[in-house]
């Protein structure tokens, strides 16, 4: 059991996210968004440790530090926009565009019968690229780690729930077992491969360096033969909250799990490269210790071009 004090600085934690939450909802959309752009910009002031990161980060890429402000005011809008998720439920269609392109994408790769394994990124809104895809009645279900607080936990999974978006949560009893009966039954299994996290690993080139990548995705896919589709939910240029989706089907014959790994990872780049401010920096991607094998990173596969994703 985690030490008192701990205990109640979530607790606290909890109870403050509860209350933000509540008065955000009773705004208007875009008002909301626009509180969360400012609330971003003091995080980007107030927040050293975290400013700090995103900037270290965008130089490592080889990104203008000018980035990093906009990735807090991006991130402030995502967050307030996802609290008043009932005003977007209400006219999805407006909010978040779906082109008939893309979504033929989807069809197409279910239509096959195999599952398919959705691959995205912290790019945009994921949560948005699910609820969207789950409210057009695909079945989905997202791969995803439970948060500190059980409390929050709970918050997260009704939310997803009420878009009858079904989570498994990584690390519990029976989630490999759950992961499988979705491919099996046809279903979409949505993964977020971007980030330097304890799970099985492989090591790809990410931003011209070596990086340590979650290879689920590519082995579920290899396993069960499931068609691999990567898309992305990304913030539309101009005024107003306008997303639009953009979804590619990312071929597997040939590849091993590395090979695939990489390539998802490099168009999850070049998306990336396309609306910079919109990925979550503060992220320290290549935080593990490169081992001596992996210092060189290997060739990718066949360049081709990533999803359509909106310019910031």
């Amino acid at each position: 059991m985690a030490p008192l004090s701990k205990r109640l600085k979530r607790f606290v934690r909890y109870l403050l996210v509860r209350w933000v939450a509540f008065w955000v909802s009773l705004l208007p959309l875009r008002l909301a968004s626009a509180l969360g752009a400012w609330f971003g910009g003091v995080a980007f002031a107030l927040a050293g440790k975290e400013r700090r990161k995103a900037l270290a980060s965008l130089e490592r890429a080889g990104l203008p530090a000018e980035v990093a402000r906009d990735t807090f005011r991006h991130l402030g809008r995502a967050a307030f926009e996802l609290v008043c998720v009932r005003q977007i439920d209400a006219r999805f269609e407006d909010v978040v565009e779906w082109p008939a392109a893309d979504r033929a994408v989807l069809d197409a790769a279910l239509a096959r019968g195999k599952g398919v394994v959705f691959v995205s990124a912290h790019l945009g809104n994921w949560e948005l690229l699910a609820r969207r895809v789950a409210h057009a009645g695909y079945p989905c279900h997202t791969i995803a780690k439970e948060t500190t607080d059980p409390r929050l936990t709970r918050l997260v999974e009704a939310f997803r729930s009420s878009a009858k978006l079904q989570s498994i949560w990584r690390g519990r009893d029976g989630a490999a077992r759950a992961m499988l009966r979705v491919l099996k039954g046809n279903g979409i299994l949505g993964l977020l491969i971007d980030q330097d996290t304890d799970v099985q690993s492989v090591w790809v080139p990410f931003f011209g360096h070596a990086a340590k990548t979650p290879r689920a995705a590519a082995d579920l896919a290899l396993r069960m033969e499931s068609a691999v589709v990567l898309g992305f939910c990304v913030r539309a240029p101009g005024e107003g909250v306008r997303y639009r989706l953009s979804m590619v089907e990312v071929p597997a014959e040939g590849l091993d799990a590395v090979a695939l790994t990489a390539e998802l990872t490099r168009r999850i780049e070049a998306a990336i490269r396309e609306s910079p401010s919109q990925w979550v920096w503060m992220h320290q991607r290549w935080k593990s210790p490169i081992p001596p094998e992996a210092a060189t990173p290997a060739p990718l596969a066949a360049a081709s071009p990533p999803p359509r994703a909106p310019s910031t």
